[in-house]
């Protein structure tokens, strides 16, 4: 049996990921060890070990490394103390493959170890941009360390080529996260609104502010803007969601916090709303607001408008349902005009999502069952044929 490693670190990044989890889950030849580590193991962010574990899930190893600090130094931190965790659960489950997604700082630590430990990385969307976030390093590093890669689109494959890649082993099968709009039954608004306890009366945008870890104050003058923004629309409600535990995250929080208590009516402030209730929220809002990928990358499925904020996710290919727009009041102001004329609106409805429709699961475990890992770890760097 292969003994097959994940690893999850946020609540996001779980909802990506979970059919190529169950997909393994349920593999006859695999052994699965799912590493759960970061924010799903903090109460400040939801506890979300706990729906991991609900959806039938064994966690192998909890990885408790994530300090209640967002300084720089509290970052770097984290990101040895997951090292050491993850070195240590290496030595303990001896796997033969780990599977990392994305760009954040836990999954370069436990990348980290898996490279020392002689692990081979599967590393899932790979070749992106995001040139407003310390992510964008990130994300390249792992793709530097991992052996089999999994894009999102075409662009993204002929990019981690692009970094030395062979193409043998670069794989483009979409977006893993547009898997459960497809798969799962999303409810109604009225059961939205039951299953949060929130009376959502009212049209709503779903807000989604990260902090912009390249900048000093993590873009909260930003986010003081757009809020100021969702003022000027007060016959509008907003879900939103908590940012992630990156550096200046909880000086958005404070904001946030300050916010929904001013506008109880108005706003639901939800720490993590687990991946049916959010989807069932993209489905039936009218716009998504923020910084998030995931306007960029789920919404438009649901043929959903997206109002994407500053630079966080400058560089990203975006389809047309996306607006973006700078960080001023005023540059928020005139975007939120746009997405919300209805010639717009009826656009977006008929848009096709650049990250594919489903099934990137299914390709992903497909290569992971069949993919010898023999002579893996020694690489050498595909060059690119070059004009002279």
């Amino acid at each position: 049996m292969k003994k097959i490693a994940v690893f999850t670190g946020t609540r996001a990044e779980y909802g990506l990921l979970y059919w190529v989890i169950k997909y393994l889950h349920e593999a006859p030849e695999v052994s699965l060890q799912l590493m759960v580590g970061g924010m799903h193991l903090s109460p400040e962010f939801g506890y979300t070990v706990k729906q991991i574990e609900e959806d039938g899930f064994l966690v192998t190893e909890r990885l408790d490394f994530l300090l209640s600090s967002d300084s720089p130094v509290a970052i770097s931190k984290s990101m040895a103390l997951a090292t050491i965790s993850a070195a240590e659960a290496f030595e303990r489950n001896q796997p033969d493959l780990l599977v990392v997604l994305g760009d954040r700082f836990e999954s370069m630590a436990v990348s980290q170890a898996a490279m020392i430990a002689r692990v081979p990385i599967a590393h899932i969307h790979g070749g992106e941009t995001t040139e407003g976030l310390i992510d964008e390093a990130v994300r390249h590093s792992i793709t530097k360390m991992a052996h089999l890669h999994f894009t999102a689109t075409e662009a993204y494959r002929k990019r981690v080529i692009q970094l030395g890649e062979h193409p043998e082993l670069v794989f483009n099968t979409g977006a893993p996260g547009i898997d459960s709009i497809k798969k799962l039954p999303l409810i109604s608004k009225k059961e939205l609104s039951s299953a949060v306890g929130f009376n959502l009366d009212k049209p709503y945008f779903v807000v989604t502010y990260h902090p912009v870890t390249l900048e000093v104050g993590g873009g909260s003058i930003s986010l003081e803007y757009l809020l100021a923004a969702l003022d000027e629309y007060p016959e509008y409600q907003a879900i939103i969601s908590y940012p992630n535990a990156d550096t200046d995250g909880r000086r958005l929080i404070k904001i946030l916090d300050k916010y929904q208590e001013l506008h109880p009516d108005r706003v639901f402030l939800v720490r993590s709303l687990g991946q049916l209730k959010y989807l069932s929220a993209l489905k039936h809002c009218v716009a998504v607001l923020g910084n998030s990928s995931s306007g960029l990358i789920e919404a438009p499925t649901f043929g959903v408008p997206t109002l994407n904020i500053g630079n966080r996710q400058k560089g990203r290919l975006c389809g047309e349902t996306v607006v973006s727009c700078g960080e001023s009041k005023t540059e928020i102001l005139a975007a939120m005009k746009k997405i919300l004329n209805p010639d717009f609106q009826e656009s977006c409805r008929k848009a096709i999502n650049p990250y594919g429709s489903g099934n990137a699961s299914e390709k992903i475990v497909k290569q992971l069952l069949s993919h010898s890992l023999d002579n893996l770890l020694e690489k050498s760097f595909y060059d690119m044929e070059c004009d002279e």
